[in-house]
């Protein structure tokens, strides 16, 4: 496990869209590749956690161009997991949104995620409402 000390944090440090397709991957995940490439424009900003070089953790943040961010795609390696990471780029990313002038941040989760993102990380549980879009038609 490595020290806080040997994980170098960045905000809208360089990453590239092969990098995330293996974070993806080793995360359990299914890559798309071209996906980062196609949403870093919209981002206000990410977060990248590194230990070694190795891209082990991330986050994305949008945001309205307003008050309100949003938390997505956070991710950490499976073998980097239950060490602190995730907690580490969530926490960078809040402070850079809240630099940034932001006034909320937002994030929705899966149920198993709820002690990771309620305990660790500080959000609250608060009423929302969602749509899936192409159950429309």
């Amino acid at each position: 496990m490595p020290a806080a000390s040997d994980v170098d944090l960045a905000w809208r440090g360089p990453l590239s869209d092969a990098e995330m397709v293996e974070l993806v991957r080793a995360h359990g995940g299914s890559p798309v590749p071209g996906w980062w490439d196609r949403i870093r424009p919209h981002s206000l900003g990410w977060v990248t956690a590194r230990v070694a070089g190795t891209l082990v953790g991330f986050v994305n943040v949008a945001w309205d161009g307003g008050d309100h961010a949003f938390l997505l795609d956070t991710k950490t390696r499976t073998d980097h997991q239950r060490e602190g990471i995730g907690t580490l780029v969530v926490a960078a990313a809040a402070e850079q949104a809240r630099a940034a002038g932001c006034e909320w941040l937002h994030v929705d989760f899966r149920p198993e995620l709820r002690p990771f993102y309620l305990d660790a990380c500080g959000f609250r549980e608060t009423e929302a409402g969602l749509v899936h879009l192409p159950s429309l038609s």
